[in-house]
């Protein structure tokens, strides 16, 4: 693994007991105590997840919301100073560059959240789309990452760090200091459940990391866990069921996409060719990526993400299929070794999730 970037967690992980893997071309934690122990704790205490490795680039001029506006797929005059909101970066033909969440940070400032192995690309392809007088920064190896989620979170929050994080709303964010240093705290997650992702500077991390890790019901999770949380409440993972390929209204985003602005790959979001759908598979042998979907006898499509979902008792997937396709109740999965019988289900697959929870008494 030396050819991998670290985060700056990377020796705490290592020195107790995470099991290191590469992901995105970092060497990234996978488990401590299992994944199902760790995707259990999530869904009912709380859990922290380094998530240093995604990147972070700032924005910032004179017109710098309209300008983003036809750089993403939403209409950014319509989010106020302090809220954020999730959406993609598309190509000139409306395939998924990437999905990133915006901060609006002042009324022409903003933060871009893209994926850890799209920082380089997406950097370059914003840049050239933006004109001379604009600041644009790439703050990815300054900036650390780490994800407080589940339903003890905001206790733990509220012990760790002085704030008021009871009015603190879904995708809504606060900046603030503690010890000296800038901090921003951000009422958003990945997992279903009520939680935080924690912006702060690379070198400040381990510091936050053990402060909340001091708090009674948190423990560190790795990725592994991270993925059957977010596959539960049929959450897309950029490079499985997110692609160039595809669109967002392919991928079932299209009811978001409502910005009137002229931004870059919408005349590509009218050809529907494929619908990327749920499935849910009785038993414990879960469909994998790349595993083909059929519908009688015709090949239907292909298995983006598959998994057991440990809060159902069964196991689920998501997979693109024939739009023609993609309305019938049941297919069958051609796994290894075997066929699995899928029933189309509607995510989230899980639905008691408490993100949108109201926090404080």
């Amino acid at each position: 693994m030396s050819s991998l970037l670290t985060t700056p967690l990377h020796d705490w992980h290592v020195a107790n007991g995470a099991r290191m893997v590469p992901f995105a071309g970092w060497s990234m934690p996978v488990q401590y105590r299992g994944i199902l122990e760790e995707h259990k704790h999530t869904r009912t205490r709380a859990s922290l997840f380094d998530i240093s490795h995604m990147g972070e680039f700032l924005l910032e001029g004179p017109g710098a919301t309209s300008i983003l506006s036809r750089v993403v797929t939403h209409n950014l005059q319509t989010l106020a100073p302090g809220k954020c909101r999730y959406g993609f970066l598309l190509n000139e033909r409306g395939g998924v560059l990437d999905d990133l969440i915006v901060y609006r940070l002042a009324e022409e400032k903003y933060m871009l959240v893209v994926n850890g192995a799209r920082i380089d690309a997406d950097f370059s392809w914003i840049a050239g789309l933006l004109p001379s007088g604009l600041r644009f920064l790439n703050q990815s190896d300054k900036t650390a990452k780490i994800d407080l989620q589940g339903p003890a979170s905001f206790a733990a929050l509220a012990a760790a760090i002085p704030g008021d994080w009871e009015s603190l709303g879904y995708f809504g964010f606060r900046e603030t200091r503690i010890e000296d240093f800038p901090l921003l705290v951000s009422r958003t997650g990945y997992t279903g459940e009520l939680g935080y992702e924690l912006y702060l500077p690379w070198d400040k991390a381990e510091w936050l990391w053990e402060r909340l890790l001091n708090e009674p019901d948190v423990l560190p999770a790795g990725l592994g866990a991270r993925d059957t949380l977010r596959l539960e409440m049929g959450l897309p993972l950029y490079g499985q069921d997110l692609d160039e390929e595809h669109t967002p209204v392919e991928a079932g985003y299209g009811a978001m996409l409502t910005s009137s602005e002229p931004f870059v790959g919408k005349a590509g979001l009218d050809a529907v060719r494929e619908r990327l759908i749920g499935l849910r598979i009785e038993g414990r042998r879960s469909a994998r990526p790349h595993d083909e979907v059929y519908l009688g006898d015709t090949r239907a499509g292909v298995v983006t993400s598959g998994s057991i979902a440990p809060s159902l008792g069964c196991c689920v997937a998501l997979a693109y299929v024939r739009a023609d396709l993609a309305d019938a109740s049941s297919f069958a999965i051609k796994a290894a070794r075997t066929s699995l019988e899928a029933v189309r289900v509607e995510p989230p697959f899980y639905t008691e999730g408490t993100a949108r929870k109201k926090t404080g008494t």
